[in-house]
This record gives C-alpha cells, structure tokens and sequence, in this order.
C-alpha cells in the first residue's frame, strides 16, 4: 500500500466520509524540509458529516487525530479542506 492510499484508508477508518480526494504535491517540494526526510507534502479534501458544527480547527485537529502517526512518520505539510456534506453541495 503507498503512503497516499494509507492515508485515505485512515481518514475513511476514522471518519464517516462521503469523499476523500488527495493530491500528492511531494514532487514539487523536492529538496525541502521534510521532502529530505522522506516525509511527503500533501492535499486533501474530505466530507464528512463528522464536522457538522465543528470550527475550520476544530475540523482540522479532528483530520490530524485521524491520521495519527502518519503525522509523524510520513506527512510533512498537509493543506486541508474539510466539508460538511451540505457544504460541499
């Protein structure tokens, strides 16, 4: 499994979610911070109807949760939007 589908698979674990798209930007950060550590920069958009109500941080601290270690030892920048499914309407 790559570091992009093991990505999705723990927010669709962790989440109720209607969409997860994620793009893979890794590429154009080569020589980077973090792109030297083998850790990738990501972007991901997710729906779920796990952020009705929640604050953009409150959304967003509840993606890094899902993504727990992955965190650590494989993200080094991710840029997220997060959606309620009425949102993404």
């Amino acid at each position: 499994m790559t570091r992009a589908e093991r990505i999705v698979a723990e927010l669709r674990k962790a989440l109720h979610t209607d969409q997860v798209e994620l793009i893979d930007d890794s590429h154009l950060h080569a020589g980077h911070a973090g792109a030297k550590e083998g850790k990738g920069h990501f972007r991901v958009h997710v729906v779920s109807a796990d952020f009705d109500g929640l604050r953009t941080l409150q959304r967003h601290q509840l993606v890094y949760r899902s993504l727990g270690e992955l965190m650590q030892t494989d993200i080094h920048a991710l840029s997220i939007t997060a959606l309620t499914p009425d949102e993404a309407r």
